[in-house]
């Protein structure tokens, strides 16, 4: 019989219903609690810090590890749990957009509860450069020091690996001739340890710890969770919210220890930012498309692929978390100059973003 979750109940893997109360009570005893996401959903930010007062209420001793940002944020997260930073120096000191780019509107509301409560947060991450000469050069080749004594990820399971080949295939690099699904993997399996190794770290201190993550490295028990029962933690629990729709769809077998229903679809969202529809990377020369979407504002302002975007509204661009945040301070119904290199010339171009609305 299929199972049905309800919107504000907790259900328990197996199927089962279980009262807020009594689940708390349980959770509080653990070593490691993690808490899914998608990225870009309110909705399970919201989730997460519901989750975080309920668990501060029954073990105010508590830790909370962050995949949004690498290990070189600690400073500033330190100095905004203490109180000494407003919002906009922590995100500058931190260098959210640069490490993370999501809005951090999303994210906002959790720290605030963690400096108001003077919880410790932890950056469990690495930068991406780091991810990148452990995934291609291995382990061995990055000296112990400079990889902050992590040690290599244990081997996946066989389906672990097959979920990342499809989801590499429904991401826009994996269609590039040239792209390496072994590379791709072994980019995953880096993460993976990489906030293992945090949350371990942070483990058999008498504080409950906390991570917050994206749901695909919790999912099934793989990615995270594996690394961690490698490291010797055991005593974890993987709660991911479920989004209810219309009928009854019930959550894949084994996909968490806990599930949590949210009204599905986009009712209890705020309106998606306006995105320039381009998939980009960094470039010496500022920021390098790889793709323009199809009826996208790139492709209506003629951005090509292998266009090389040097300033947006006059700046030079020194990164792909510069365009990034440009675009997301952009009001409807303005233009944003962007100059251009194209096989060797300068092209300006204007994108016109919609007044709201408009489509």
């Amino acid at each position: 019989m299929a199972v049905c979750l309800v919107p504000g109940q907790w259900w328990l893997g197996q199927g089962e219903p279980i009262a807020a109360s009594a689940l708390m009570a349980q959770l509080e005893t653990r070593e490691v609690i993690l808490l899914g996401e998608h990225h870009d959903r309110m909705e399970h930010h919201r989730w997460q810090l519901h989750t975080l007062a309920g668990l501060y209420a029954r073990r105010s001793e508590m830790v909370i590890g962050l995949e949004m940002l690498p290990r070189q944020a600690q400073p500033a997260l330190d100095a905004w749990v203490a109180g000494e930073l407003g919002e906009e120096a922590f995100l500058n000191q931190a260098q959210w957009d640069e490490a993370w780019g999501y809005d951090p509107a999303l994210y906002l509301p959790i720290f605030h509860f963690a400096r108001q409560h003077r919880i410790p947060m932890v950056a469990i991450n690495i930068d991406r450069q780091l991810r990148s000469r452990l995934a291609e050069q291995g382990w061995n080749a990055v000296p112990e020091d400079e990889r902050y004594a992590m040690t290599p990820p244990a081997t996946p399971p066989a389906v672990y690996r097959d979920s990342l080949i499809e989801m590499l295939s429904r991401h826009p690099m994996g269609e590039h001739a040239g792209y390496d699904p072994e590379r791709f993997i072994a980019g995953q399996l880096v993460w993976d340890r990489a906030m293992a190794s945090g949350l371990a770290e942070m483990a058999g201190q008498g504080a409950l710890v906390v991570g917050l993550m994206g749901e695909g490295h919790l999912a099934y028990g793989h990615g995270v969770p594996f690394q961690l029962a490698d490291l010797g933690i055991t005593d974890t629990q993987v709660l991911l919210p479920w989004d209810v729709g219309p009928g009854c769809k019930p959550p894949p077998e084994g996909l968490a220890d806990v599930l949590f229903g949210l009204v599905g679809g986009g009712l209890h969202e705020p309106a998606q930012p306006v995105r320039l529809g381009i998939l980009i990377d960094p470039d010496e020369r500022g920021v390098r498309v790889l793709e323009v979407g199809e009826s996208s504002l790139a492709r209506q302002a003629g951005l090509a692929t292998g266009d090389i975007i040097s300033r947006a509204a006059g700046k030079r661009l020194a990164s792909p978390a510069e365009l990034i945040a440009l675009i997301r301070q952009q009001p409807p119904g303005t233009l944003l100059p962007l100059e251009v290199v194209r096989e060797g010339n300068v092209v300006e171009l204007l994108v016109r973003f919609p007044v709201a609305g408009d489509a």
